[in-house]
């Protein structure tokens, strides 16, 4: 059989495609954000190295005799050391005397000045307990602070992160939703349309064979009305096959061969007369299996219709009963098209997937649901090459 047009039914058709995009923003996502996260890490590591120093330096300015200098040693060191945390020095009376990393807008002048971080100063109180400095009995100043830029990233960093995976996660789920929503409105119309594809044998073979009667009145009709009554048997097995979706079908021993027989008998009248058929059966006659009668004839219906069409309606179609080493019967279908290329042998069962300009692309995956799901089978390629043909293999409990 040859396949080589697949119709993609939006996003949800394409989810690897799509999940592939999703993975790599998620990627691009994490990345980043480790990036960002190390770059503020190290940020941090630096920053704690040079307190330890300062520290260290303070203990030792401490203990050491010649001390008179220790005040000075706090600012020149540490104080102006700091370039990144806000800091406010004041006096006993809490009025400002200095500032450090505090951004002041232009313009001020030095009363808007001493106003504007007198308000700072009741924000860092807010945000942390001042540090006491005394010099003295009853000497004594306050430092201010707040948290740095830097410190308020890492505390807002991890809402933002997860602000951003919050809405991506909701942009895949309402993408998902979307094209699913799309992919089964689309599949209910292909069943709409395979639904008629279905009928339209029956009928037209039904019409056929009255337009016979009714242009040769003296036809005796034998043979009509033999054909007649095929035609409302298939009828009522289509009805059957369509009631059985979205059900528990029920599984009864039936003889697979015969199964197989009448189906193919049926379609030959039906079908190219360029097509020849062939069944074989490598085991008994009265050999049965668990089936659904006309969803299973639908499955081999639908796989000799494919291939006749993949043939151009010129070609074979050779099938093959046998049993397998667990017991389980086996139905090998070959027919003499132009193969599927190896890549392609996974799709063909994929909803849209379809060489027909007017196909929807619905028979492979219908196939593949009545064996697997309703019968608790298999289905596969089990060979093909191009230019030569194809082999599906279906495997079904006995």
């Amino acid at each position: 059989m040859e396949f080589t047009q697949l119709r993609t039914l939006d996003i949800y058709q394409n989810r690897s495609k799509f999940k592939l995009i999703i993975l790599i923003i998620a990627v691009v996502i994490g990345t980043v954000s480790i990036y960002y996260t190390q770059s503020l890490v190290n940020k941090l590591a630096e920053r704690e190295k040079k307190l330890i120093d300062l520290y260290a330096k303070g203990l030792k300015t401490a203990i050491s005799p010649e001390n008179s200098g220790g005040l000075t040693f706090l600012f020149q060191e540490i104080i102006e050391a700091n370039n990144s945390v806000p800091v406010i020095l004041t006096d006993e009376n809490k009025l400002p005397i200095s500032e450090k990393n505090l951004f002041i807008p232009d313009g001020l002048s030095e009363a808007e000045r001493i106003d504007f971080m007198k308000k700072e100063i009741s924000e860092m109180e807010k945000e942390h307990e001042p540090i006491v400095v005394e010099f003295g009995p009853g000497l004594k100043n306050y430092i201010f602070y707040k948290n740095s830029y830097l410190l308020t990233q890492l505390v807002y960093y991890p809402f933002i992160q997860l602000t951003v995976i919050a809405i991506f996660a909701i942009i895949a789920y309402l993408a998902f939703s979307y094209s699913r929503n799309a992919e089964q409105n689309r599949v209910w119309v292909g069943l709409a349309k395979e639904t008629a594809h279905q009928l339209g044998t029956p009928l037209s073979s039904l019409m056929a064979w009255l337009e016979l009667l009714k242009s040769n009145p003296k036809y005796e009709g034998e043979e009509a009305l033999i054909e007649l009554d095929k035609d409302i048997v298939r009828l009522e097995m289509i009805t059957a096959r369509f009631s059985n979706i979205g059900s528990v079908p029920t599984l009864s021993d039936e003889n697979v061969y015969q199964a197989v027989k009448l189906n193919i008998d049926y379609l030959k009248s039906r079908i190219s007369s360029k097509v020849t058929f062939s069944i074989i059966s490598d085991v008994e006659v009265s050999a049965t299996a668990k089936i659904n009668k006309p969803l299973f004839e639908w499955v081999i219906e639908n796989i000799c219709k494919n291939a006749t069409d993949a043939m151009n309606g010129i070609g074979r179609i050779d099938i093959r009963i046998l049993r397998m080493n667990d017991g389980k019967i086996a139905i090998d279908i070959s027919d003499t098209g132009k193969g599927i290329p190896r890549s392609k042998a996974q799709e063909i069962f994929k909803p849209g997937y379809t060489t027909k300009k007017r196909g929807w692309g619905l028979g492979l995956t219908l196939v593949k649901r009545i064996v697997e799901n309703y019968h608790n089978g298999k289905i596969f390629v089990l060979f093909s090459e191009l230019g030569k043909g194809t082999t599906f293999r279906i495997i079904l409990n006995s």
